[in-house]
């Protein structure tokens, strides 16, 4: 197979590959955490995932379904966790919303929660970057994924490989084992995002400090339609 581009050979040092440890330990204690709260369904993605991490990436756990933003919060609490700030996000009407939950002051570590159903695609989203279920991550595994430069990465023994996406959209589709079009999709979302920032985002609200989620959801589905329709099936706007 002839690939666009080229490839690029990274080799890691010691100090990166510390780095990548004390990460995966952050994702590895809060996925436990909330795998004793029955909360099974999470997945860490994106550079932790695939083992390209900088100092600045953030350990993002991830509910691949809904579960109750009130439980949530207090199965943090109880895990040890000190929350410093929650945001509802829906980048466009078509996504599902979720909470963010930012558990440290540089939001470094984040975990989030749909509040409704993922369709696969949104799941596929996941893929895509790269994710790893619990046992996979304490098994030290790391997989395929692309990065925000829109670069395949693929773990090594010494590091990494990684090749341009743009040109290669087949073999990475079949690399990740997920559709063409989410490729696609996530080449135009990554490369809009490049040119114009984070900007453009249907819904971003912070939620005030000294208010439950779930008041700050209702307060959302009085104000918006659109939201009110994706969250409503799950008894968020009672």
């Amino acid at each position: 197979m002839v690939f666009e581009g080229y490839a690029k050979y990274v080799v890691y040092d010691e100090k990166r590959w510390d780095l990548l440890r004390r990460k995966r330990e952050l994702a590895l204690k809060l996925m436990h955490v909330l795998e004793r709260c029955s909360i099974v369904s999470t997945v860490v993605h994106g550079s932790v995932a695939r083992g390209d991490v900088e100092e600045d990436s953030d350990v993002d756990v991830s509910l691949l379904k809904p579960y109750s933003p009130g439980l949530l919060m207090l199965c943090l609490e109880r895990g040890g966790y000190n929350v410093y700030s929650r945001k509802i996000v829906m980048p466009t009407p078509v996504h599902t919303p979720k909470l963010y939950i930012y558990l440290d002051p540089s939001e470094e570590l984040v975990v989030s929660n749909p509040l409704a159903e993922l369709s696969p695609v949104e799941v596929e989203f996941y893929k895509f970057s790269g994710m790893l279920e619990l046992r996979e991550l304490a098994k030290n595994l790391r997989v395929p994924g692309v990065n925000k430069e829109l670069m395949l990465i693929e773990p090594t023994d010494y590091g990494h490989t990684e090749m341009p996406v743009l040109g290669n959209e087949d073999y990475v589709a079949k690399r990740l084992g997920i559709s063409l079009a989410t490729v696609k999709d996530r080449v135009e979302a990554l490369s809009r995002r490049a040119r114009e920032g984070h900007t453009g985002l249907f819904i971003e609200e912070e939620v005030p400090v000294g208010m439950d989620v779930e008041e700050f959801i209702k307060k959302l589905c009085r104000e918006n339609k659109v939201f009110r329709e994706r969250v409503q099936r799950h008894g968020l706007c009672i």
